[in-house]
């Protein structure tokens, strides 16, 4: 880009309520509209106008605000196995019960935008596999046609309370006078004439298996799995949590083999007493113990460094030296503290002019999740941070060439 040329931005609206169905059509229909900042240097910058100097850093600090989701070799996994489950189960014409995916993981790791972004291209394509039409809708209605309903688990879940979570995705009227199974058949109902195909449950473990509404509200979430809908359900250290302390483990399969609903049952959402089957897949955070896993982690922040717009930055910003340690150090290798490390980092690099990052500028930044909004601190959601270094450690020379002097030669 010249000094003469100009980028339209226009700032981002309202944030799109993913747990309504308006707003997760907003957000899949716009989740790729972004425009970063185009990539100028320090010598252009300066040629600008003050006005479009201010535009164009208004642009960069919306640019390292919203960095784009990528891909790891962990999320790589969990795409593989949860889009052939959601595929497989779609085209599945048998009344067999569909098996359930669950994403485990740790806080920040990025487990719900892996998860929504698998499931949203699903849609995409689902969608325009049918003209954007309902091919399961009853004759003489044109009931909207939703792939995907993406529910949020209530923070003190009850089988009431997440059954209205699940209607209110779909705005379907909720009487304060429904009883339970009322609310279970319009459950079903809206699963069905939307011609659902997956149920996204985040936070999970939420849940407190301790707790008898807890354990309620788990068995009546596995008896929708009778819908003929994906079940996707995503937590933090799912294996942990007491969630599959009913269920069984088949080493041929790798699935986890849960008992069948007393809710399906009892309210007939299903004609047999099939066993709940769920692949558990694990969203790890990145590691820096071998080769292998060192070069994924130098990888990543290159990717991350080509998303950034500061002025004065080397190619090798993040990448050379000391500097992959340290931030993996500073992260523990959770991609979301990564992310917020360099978010803040790239703003005071700009408000100091310094236009680069460095580990004496990481080194004035703390990394606080004290103020978190929609996240359980007591169900994990919020990541332990590691505390900053107080000294700097001097750069290991033990593989430096000190040529023939160091050897004593003369």
């Amino acid at each position: 880009m010249t000094a003469s040329e100009t980028v339209p931005f226009v700032l981002p609206g309202p944030i799109p309520a993913r747990e309504t169905l308006v707003g997760w059509q907003q957000w899949r229909l716009t989740r790729h509209s972004f425009t970063p900042a185009p990539v100028i240097d320090l010598a252009a910058w300066r040629l600008l106008s003050p006005r479009k100097r201010t535009l164009h850093d208004l642009h960069r600090a919306a640019t390292h605000a919203n960095l784009p989701l990528l891909a790891t070799p962990m999320s790589r996994a969990v795409e593989k196995l949860l889009n052939g489950r959601i595929e497989s189960n779609a085209l599945k014409f048998k009344p067999s019960t569909r098996a359930g995916v669950m994403v485990s993981g740790g806080g920040y790791q990025g487990k719900t935008e892996s998860a929504c972004e698998v499931a949203a291209a699903f849609e995409d394509r689902w969608l325009a596999l049918h003209q954007h039409l309902n091919p399961d809708a009853a004759p003489g209605f044109r009931d909207l046609h939703v792939p995907v309903a993406y529910i949020q688990t209530p923070v003190t879940a009850k089988p009431k309370s997440t059954c209205k979570a699940i209607l209110n995705f779909y705005n379907s009227p909720v009487s304060t006078r429904m009883d339970l199974p009322e609310l279970i058949h319009q459950v079903s109902a809206s699963l069905r004439d939307h011609g659902t195909k997956v149920l996204i449950l985040d936070d999970i473990t939420r849940l407190r298996m301790h707790r008898a509404d807890d354990q309620d509200t788990l068995d009546l979430i596995r008896a929708f799995m009778s819908m003929h809908v994906t079940l996707v359900l995503i937590g933090v250290d799912i294996p942990g949590s007491g969630l599959l302390r009913e269920g069984r483990h088949d080493p041929a399969t790798g699935q986890w083999h849960l008992p069948a609903s007393r809710h399906a049952k009892v309210h007939g959402l299903e004609p047999t007493q099939t066993e709940r089957r769920f692949d558990l897949v694990e969203l790890d955070r990145f590691r820096y113990d071998t080769t292998e896993q060192i070069s994924a982690w130098i990888r990543h922040l290159r990717g991350v460094q080509n998303s950034l717009r500061l002025l004065d930055a080397p190619e090798d910003m993040l990448t050379a030296g000391t500097m992959p340690e340290y931030l993996f150090q500073r992260t523990n290798g959770v991609v979301g503290l990564l992310e917020r490390l360099v978010e803040d980092g790239c703003r005071e690099a700009v408000d100091t002019g310094l236009e680069r990052l460095t580990e004496d500028l990481f080194d004035s930044l703390s990394i606080d999740l004290s103020h978190a909004q929609h996240r359980d601190p007591a169900a994990g959601e919020v990541p332990a941070v590691p505390a900053k270094r107080t000294t700097r450690r001097g750069r290991n020379t033990v593989f430096d060439d000190r040529g023939p002097a160091a050897g004593g030669a003369r």
